[in-house]
């Protein structure tokens, strides 16, 4: 199930019994915040700032915080669900929400993310990477490009 624009509401309904299987598979528990937090994820369909997520919060649940977003993010992140994009610091569901790999994300300028699956590139960059004497210490890598409709609007 992909975090793209346009999702239906059963379609959001679906990917999130699926996160919340997924979760359940492994012992952790998808809680209703975190849910509607991957729910606002899921309807934005793309990069979305913590501060944003808070303000539809508010608009159903009058007193959200900005450390109840946070730690849902949090959770959301250390499963697999979400990518937190460090170049627009902003968070995005993980294209495929049960086989989350570490794979190439790119970021558009209008907050639209593509993810490419690229779990040998991701190897043998971590390989080369090892053989200067570093360790990588964060696996995503991020790409800035943009999306056909920004493509289409420069024009």
């Amino acid at each position: 199930m992909a975090a793209l624009p346009g999702l239906s509401v059963d379609n959001i309904t679906q990917a999130v019994q699926l996160a919340r299987m997924y979760c359940q598979k492994r012992g952790e528990l998808l809680t209703p915040l975190r849910q509607k937090v991957l729910s606002l994820l899921l309807q934005s369909g793309r990069a979305t700032k913590a501060y944003t997520l808070l303000d539809e919060m508010r608009k159903i649940h009058s007193g959200s915080a900005p450390p109840t977003v946070y730690r849902a993010l949090d959770f959301l992140q250390s499963v697999g669900l979400v990518h937190r994009i460090e170049s627009i610091n902003a968070f995005a569901v993980c294209h495929n929400l049960t086989h989350c790999r570490q794979g190439i994300l790119i970021v558009c300028q209008c907050g639209a993310v593509a993810e490419i699956d690229a779990w040998g590139i991701h190897h043998v960059l971590v390989d080369k990477i090892a053989s200067t004497g570093f360790t990588l210490i964060q696996g995503e890598l991020e790409l800035k490009g943009l999306c056909a409709e920004c493509v289409i609007k420069s024009l």
